[in-house]
């Protein structure tokens, strides 16, 4: 006999049993929600989250994070995950397009949002864009741990600004 009742009961145990490494026996739960309830933004993102991290498939875990942004744009968990496998991918323009969307929902944590902005312009090899948007995650830091990374990360991309520019040769 099933004890949870209504979507958000089950939804906890799935991601109770995600939470204790049972990401098989999670996804299971989390299909069968999309079953009950095919609106219940949440549920896409968790399954996201199972493709993105647990089976590495990253295009399927691309459509669950779009289709929980369609679905509820104003849930801040989303936003950051969706944006790492954007700039994991290389994917500039959905990531940008995304990032800039995120700053406008409530609870997104800006400095992330920066940091992976600064990230794939770095990928790309734009270090000045980079440098920019590492600044700006510096200024949303809050505590001393993200200070630190957002430092370290301005570092590198102006070490490898001023590594590029020692290699520039005129005739």
């Amino acid at each position: 006999m099933d004890i949870y009742c209504t979507i958000e009961e089950r939804y906890i145990q799935a991601t109770e049993e995600l939470r204790y490494g049972e990401a098989a026996k999670a996804l299971r739960l989390f299909n069968e929600l999309l079953i009950a309830d095919t609106a219940y933004a949440r549920t896409y993102f968790q399954i996201g989250i199972i493709n993105y991290y647990y089976i590495k498939d990253y295009q399927a875990a691309g459509y669950y994070f779009s289709e929980c942004i369609k679905l509820d744009p104003g849930f801040p968990d989303v936003y950051t995950d969706f944006i790492k496998l954007l700039v994991f991918l290389n994917m500039q323009k959905k990531a940008k397009q995304i990032a800039f969307k995120a700053m406008e929902v409530a609870g997104v944590g800006q400095r992330l949002i920066y940091q992976q902005l600064g990230l794939l312009e770095e990928k790309n090899q734009n270090w000045s864009a980079a440098i920019n948007y590492y600044q700006k995650a510096y200024a949303y830091s809050l505590d001393k741990e993200d200070a630190d990374e957002s430092t370290a990360d301005l570092e590198r991309a102006k070490s490898k600004l001023s590594k590029q520019a020692r290699f520039v040769y005129s005739s």
